[in-house]
């Protein structure tokens, strides 16, 4: 992080940005700041607590979903008027203009649509907030999957090269280079993710979407779970393996509203760097 960081700020001072966006990024904020660049940090999952504890002190702005409450924020020195709550889901606003290509993701793979497909994303192993939990309702909710491959086709997207061997053999599609998430979710029966974007999306998309994550639920899911949009796995049984019924086009949100927030701290050049 100290290299990426100083890499970062150096590039920020050559090329004197007017503003610097991102979304759960331990390198910008302190970059930003020694480079006196306005900052804007978004997030959605309020437990990285070593991330906001640095971030909520150094951001301009901070931007993060109404579900999670302000006294969440508040130990990370996050409140307002720096923090400031948007309605729905940052997956919401993103899609409404994604090109969604559906027919194209699933002829790029090979899917069969005379088949249930699942989509499945493996725990985010590599993380801080993941790190030392159990992976084992995972690995048997994919092998429920695999069990079932007589009428479901399941569709892995490994993090990591060491989750990529051990899917070597199985009988499962694991995409040879990167594909269109959205579109990929968009083409789904269900979704299974550990993490929590993949997730999100299927909810914005109205895609059944299930969360084996063995850690701390934040607000974001704990709402979702809540409304229906998103089902917490206890049990691999817990999953509802069924061809999906087409139902009305989701509800997505506005991005010009979120750009309108980031904006409203542009040309504020950050003092005391």
């Amino acid at each position: 992080m100290a290299g990426r960081t100083a890499a970062l700020t150096r590039f920020a001072r050559r090329e004197r940005f007017d503003l610097a966006v991102a979304h759960g990024s331990t390198d910008q904020p302190p970059a930003a700041r020694a480079a006196g660049t306005p900052q804007v940090t978004m997030f959605d999952y309020e437990y990285a607590a070593g991330m906001h504890h640095l971030n909520g002190r150094l951001a301009t702005r901070v931007l993060v979903p109404a579900a999670i409450p302000e006294g969440a924020l508040a130990p990370y020195g996050m409140r307002p008027p720096r923090l400031v709550r948007y309605r729905g889901l940052k997956e919401e606003y993103y899609l409404r203009d994604h090109d969604l290509d559906v027919a194209g993701v699933r002829g790029e793979l090979g899917l069969d649509p005379g088949l249930i497909t699942a989509v499945v994303r493996p725990p985010p192993e590599v993380t801080l907030y993941h790190r030392g939990l159990s992976t084992d309702l995972f690995a048997s909710t994919l092998q429920r999957l695999i069990d079932e491959r007589e009428r479901v086709q399941t569709v892995v997207l490994p993090r990591t090269a060491e989750q990529r061997a051990e899917l070597e053999g199985r009988p499962v599609i694991v995409p040879g280079r990167p594909v269109d998430g959205p579109s990929l979710v968009a083409a789904a029966d269900l979704v299974v993710s550990a993490g929590g974007t993949m997730n999100r999306e299927a909810a914005a998309l109205g895609v059944p979407a299930y969360t084996p994550f063995a850690g701390r639920l934040g607000a974001v899911d704990t709402r979702l779970i809540a409304e229906g949009r998103m089902v917490r796995l206890g049990d691999p049984g817990d999953l509802a393996i069924e061809a999906r019924s087409a139902g009305e086009s989701p509800s997505l949100r506005d991005p010009e509203h979120l750009v309108d927030l980031i904006l409203g701290v542009a040309g504020t050049r950050v003092s005391g760097s």
